[in-house]
């Protein structure tokens, strides 16, 4: 398989127009936005924009969240806050272009709130929740996504005092936390839910268990039975993903169900790691990418130079780019992207240009055609007669006669010997490209061997580029010992005569 094919499958997302209100909607951003418009003159922020701490209460009472001492809601309103100033919903006035017209009144406000307090209003970003395009709103969702992550992969600090170091700065050594570690193992993180999401062999739509994702991250690939101590980890990973989901899913990035608080360990209590439970498997977490979480991990993949193929990509390709990209799709992606290219074009223009593409004798010519195959299909019985313009093409004449076939069309001429054979060797090539030797191609070459009498003192003589490669594999695959011989005989004489890859 060529070396530049996507290593990833290709995500199906929804319109933009239906992120853009999906992202609208995340609660997150909902509060930021309610905040900039909430915001204005008598708004006043600290040195570093952020609400003073009698302003927080009136925030969380504009956002309908309880504000009580022993509440959530002022932590919540400064969260929202700070997405929406450093997304540009909220602009922050500098404190000595307000400090003139600044009451000198600090009553009722707490020592040092607001000492060089500054005021905020509306950015000029706050617009574009009504009058911008789908791809500004993502935009600013991205934004804040980014702080969501910024914030989840910072270290929870319990006594800020413990931290502070000489300087009046935070002591990182004395965290223990290396910034660039966390964050790569949150990439990381995500970057696997993305993978199990949209591979064919994972879960989809399904939720993720926390104890899989931790496992993705902790225990080696060559491992088999976890050691206790890797357990462990896996249990500590657990704990910190729920952490951070729980910040992550305010902004829209996840759908997630927590541990079960039940099944925490009580501080000093010593356990030892225990096995995840199969049949109730939800008590340890499930988390999953929402369809807006898929388009924001592409996002930053895309962004870090990572080939991560969206379906819709080539549909706006030639046919010898959407031939050659579906490589690799599973069968409905390759379907929804095929249905995209067809969209904006005639039957009898698709089938030409399909057709066009699909010549060559190049090394990815048989896996062409094999695709162009099943693009004609959907393009259906309008195709006919562009079809049957390529009969007697050599490269071409096997497959129309194969599509005219399955179309129930009259008047097809029977293939020549010549072309049966070709088409038999074209046609595993690209099964052998597609899916490697997988046990569908073996009965495959079986059925072709049993319906034709003499097929490897015929097939070596096949002049196809892949002819020696595939009677090879023949050899390999077939489960009949006396034929499997006949076959690496064939591609010996093949290859003696030059047929073939060397």
């Amino acid at each position: 398989m060529p070396e530049d094919r996507p290593t990833l499958p290709p995500v199906l997302l929804p319109p933009e127009a239906e992120l853009a209100r999906a992202a609208l909607a995340a609660p997150l951003l909902a509060r930021a936005v309610r905040l900039a418009r909430w915001a204005g003159p008598e708004t006043r922020v600290g040195a570093g924009g952020e609400l003073v701490t009698e302003q927080l209460g009136a925030a969380a009472r504009e956002l309908g969240l309880p504000d009580g001492p022993d509440d959530d809601g002022p932590a919540y309103a400064g969260e929202a806050w700070r997405v929406a100033v450093e997304t540009g919903l909220v602009e922050v006035e500098d404190p000595q272009d307000d400090a003139a017209g600044t009451p000198d009144d600090d009553e009722g406000t707490a020592p040092g709130d607001d000492e060089d307090a500054g005021g905020a209003v509306a950015g000029d970003n706050l617009a574009l929740v009504t009058k911008g395009s789908p791809q500004d709103v993502l935009g600013l969702w991205l934004d804040a996504l980014d702080v969501v992550l910024a914030d989840a992969a910072a270290p929870v600090i319990d006594d800020l005092h413990d931290v502070i170091g000489e300087d009046g700065g935070i002591d990182f050594d004395a965290l223990d936390w290396d910034p660039e570690a966390e964050a790569e193992f949150l990439e990381g993180v995500l970057g696997n839910l993305y993978l199990l999401t949209v591979t064919e062999a994972g879960p989809g739509d399904q939720p993720v268990p926390l104890p899989v994702l931790a496992a993705s991250m902790v225990v080696p690939d060559d491992m088999g039975e976890p050691t206790d101590d890797v357990l462990e980890q896996v249990s500590e990973a657990m704990m910190r993903l729920d952490d951070q989901f729980r910040l992550l899913e305010p902004v829209g990035l996840v759908d997630y169900q927590p541990v079960d608080e039940a099944l925490m360990v009580e501080e000093g209590e010593e356990q030892e790691p225990a096995a995840v439970d199969d049949e109730d498997v939800s008590r340890y977490g499930l988390v999953r990418l929402t369809p807006l979480g898929l388009f924001g991990i592409r996002s930053r993949m895309l962004e870090a130079g990572v080939a991560a193929p969206a379906v819709g990509d080539l549909a706006d390709k030639g046919a010898d780019v959407l031939l050659g990209g579906l490589t690799g799709y599973p069968e409905p992606a390759a379907r929804a992207e095929t249905l995209q290219w067809l969209a904006p074009r005639t039957p009898a223009d698709a089938a030409r240009e399909l057709l066009a593409a699909a010549r060559g004798g190049d090394r990815d010519a048989p896996l062409r055609r094999l695709h162009c195959q099943q693009a004609l299909a959907l393009v259906g019985a309008h195709a006919e007669p562009e079809v049957r313009a390529v009969l007697d093409d050599a490269e071409l004449g096997g497959l129309a006669r194969v599509w005219l076939a399955e179309h129930g069309a009259a008047d097809v001429p029977p293939p020549p010997e010549s072309m049966i054979f070709w088409l038999a060797i074209d046609t595993i090539a690209a099964q052998l490209d597609a899916d490697g030797e997988a046990d569908e191609l073996q009965d495959l070459v079986e059925g072709l061997v049993g319906q034709h009498s003499g097929f490897f003192d015929a097939a070596w003589r096949v002049e196809h580029p892949a002819t020696a490669d595939v009677l090879e594999a023949m050899g390999r695959l077939h489960r009949d010992k006396h034929l499997a011989k006949e076959a690496r005989k064939a591609a010996f004489k093949s290859r003696s005569r030059g047929g073939g890859a060397a």
